[in-house]
């Protein structure tokens, strides 16, 4: 996917703008998915007998598959040219997130700075993962490199023609 003209340049975010994704609902199918590519086959998330025995009572979803679906959301909204995901400052995971539960993500802009000579920059990102009864389940800052405004010089700095080519 390319990026449209929707897409938010560096210059265009604001510190403190907050945004909401959709929701997505999560599925058996997102858990085995995450198990298998993941190869994380823990019981607490694919044994539901097993699952009955612990204090949750049922099969919990992986939570960096909760992670990446976040992520995936998080690109939406707001859409903005990211170049790259650079770290994680801080993440918590607070609550488990179940079968057919709806996460959206909550997105706020903590802080820019201009990088590579004005071509990008990077934007720190506070991000909460909320599930379908308002309850924050992870959450945390993150930095993302992303595209500046094209650089435009102005005319009086243009080279003068030579006279002499002509």
């Amino acid at each position: 996917m390319a990026f449209s003209a929707h897409h938010l340049f560096f210059d265009d975010l604001e510190t403190s703008a907050e945004w909401k994704s959709p929701g997505r609902t999560i599925t058996e199918a997102d858990i085995m998915t995450y198990a298998g590519f993941s190869a994380d086959f823990n019981p607490m998330h694919i044994d539901e007998e097993f699952a009955k025995k612990t204090p949750y009572r049922k099969r919990i979803a992986h939570g960096f598959g909760i992670f990446g679906i976040a992520s995936g959301l998080g690109v939406q909204a707001p859409l903005v040219r990211i170049i790259a995901l650079t770290g994680v400052r801080w993440w918590k995971f607070s609550l488990p997130v179940f079968i057919g539960d709806t996460v959206h993500v909550m997105a706020r802009v903590v802080e820019k700075t201009v990088k590579g000579r004005g071509r990008r920059g990077e934007v720190v990102w506070y991000r909460a993962i909320v599930n379908q009864d308002g309850k924050t389940v992870q959450e945390g800052e993150i930095m993302m490199l992303v595209e500046c405004r094209p650089l435009t010089r102005p005319l009086d700095d243009a080279p003068a023609a030579d006279a002499t080519a002509l």
